[in-house]
């Protein structure tokens, strides 16, 4: 009799639970939710395909080095402020940290120098990226189903998915040729509350905005700040773009709040380093009924950031504490190369439109004072077969209009970007474009 060995039994295949898209969340359903994974999904698609649709700062400047050197700048701040405790220091750095942040102080004194904002620095909430003080802001205002929440329209992609992602409708602002139409916001308010719902805040970029690149005037912010006191409205004020724009322009609307009508939304993303991926808000807004201690809208939304992404990265907020140190806490300072290669490259994109559709009255476009975008109008419907098609066939990129919408309608308007090209790639982008258009024009 042999010394026999027993086989291992065979694994039984494995059933792999099946979930019904159906069944989960309707965000995930939506138009919005495939804009970005679309538009990143083309661009590595044609990687020979110049990009007019990348909202990206401009990377010449960016050195790997700047983020140790930034870190022990403020590394040396922070001993120096907790009076040489190197265990304290560590701990600040490297552990978990404040919910609200370390670097809250610094961005109070940012605040002050770069947009004469007065900001109380337990006002502010240190978040991943802007998009988490976005979603917050919108989670703590939406209380049922009643809760809407107001945006000039077309407008950033990311509030409308912010919004759906905390079920708050949102209802379109009519966009007027110089940013938006103040009556028409009354109206809308007003139809609302009519229906039964309750209008908790209205999104605006008033510095230069996605998508249209366009700028409000100081009486337009006045108006919407009448307005809101009015109407018992929130504002909620992003300025990505701000600080590359004339100093002597109209001041933020913070600036200008008296009454605490304005959550001011912020990001280091396009001033300090997107990578760092840090941004805050600064909600001054007192909470009646609130508990002791927590005064502030701030403090409810550290409460709510506590349960999601607990704390913001200690060394990400190191690295744009050092930069705002670095540089006397003006990040307007800070990216003076980068106003001046931004401004210049707005001008060529102008200049190189009316050199190619000066013939083509069909085609058209605003003129931004500054920013990262403008529109383009032209004479056919644009979605996102006809980008597919333009990236293949011409090799350059855009985007289209209707990602600014939340919706899939091609519509005949095109956003161009322009923030991170060199002057030699704006040409040749042009070129193409100008191709892709006579091209379809011409099919039409």
């Amino acid at each position: 009799m042999g010394c026999g060995y027993l086989l291992p039994a065979r694994p039984r295949e494995r059933e792999i639970m099946k979930l019904e898209l159906t069944g989960l969340h309707e965000a995930l359903t939506a138009p919005v939710s495939e804009s970005m994974n679309f538009l990143n999904e083309i661009a590595h698609r044609f990687p020979d395909a110049i990009s007019l649709a990348a909202g990206r700062p401009f990377e010449g400047f960016f050195d790997p080095a700047d983020v140790p050197r930034y870190f022990e700048i403020y590394r040396r701040h922070l001993t120096d402020r907790l009076d040489g405790d190197e265990a304290a220091v560590r701990r600040t750095l490297l552990q978990y940290g404040r919910t609200k942040g370390i670097i809250h102080e610094l961005i109070a004194e940012h605040l002050r120098v770069d947009e004469g904002i007065t900001a109380d620095p337990d006002a502010l909430v240190v978040t991943v990226g802007c998009q988490e003080a976005l979603w917050l802001t919108l989670r703590a205002l939406r209380r049922d189903e009643r809760d809407v929440l107001l945006a000039v329209t077309p407008s950033y992609v990311g509030v409308h998915g912010a919004a759906m992602m905390v079920d708050m409708p949102v209802l379109p602002v009519r966009e007027a040729a110089d940013g938006i139409d103040p009556d028409d916001l009354v109206a809308v308010v007003r139809r609302a509350r009519a229906a039964g719902r309750n209008p908790r805040a209205c999104y605006v970029i008033p510095d230069f905005a996605n998508p249209s690149g366009v700028r409000l005037d100081r009486a337009k912010r006045e108006r919407l700040l009448d307005i809101a006191a009015a109407e018992d409205l929130l504002l909620l004020e992003d300025n990505p773009y701000g600080l590359f724009g004339d100093p002597a322009g109209p001041p933020t609307l913070k600036a200008l709040d008296r009454h605490g009508q304005v959550v001011y939304l912020g990001s280091f993303a396009k001033t300090g380093l997107p990578g760092a991926r840090v941004g805050y808000v600064l909600a001054d807004q007192q909470v009646t009924g609130a508990p002791a201690g927590q005064p502030l809208l701030a403090d409810q939304l550290a409460k709510l950031k506590s349960m999601l992404t607990v704390n913001t990265s200690p060394i990400a907020q190191a690295v744009i504490g050092g930069k705002l140190l670095a540089h006397g806490h003006s990040l307007r300072a800070a990216n003076a190369r980068e106003t001046e290669t931004y401004r210049g490259n707005l001008a060529q994109v102008l200049a190189g439109l009316e050199r190619r559709f000066a013939d083509l009255p069909s085609v058209r476009w605003n003129v931004p004072e500054g920013g990262f975008f403008l529109l383009l109008t032209v004479p056919f419907p644009a979605g996102d077969d006809l980008l597919a098609h333009c990236a293949a066939v011409h090799r350059v990129l855009w985007t289209p209009i209707h990602h600014f919408y939340a919706d899939a309608t091609q519509r005949n308007v095109l956003r161009l970007s322009f923030s991170h090209l060199l002057p030699a790639e704006i040409e040749d982008g042009l070129d193409r474009l100008a191709e892709f258009i006579r091209a379809q024009s011409a099919g039409n």
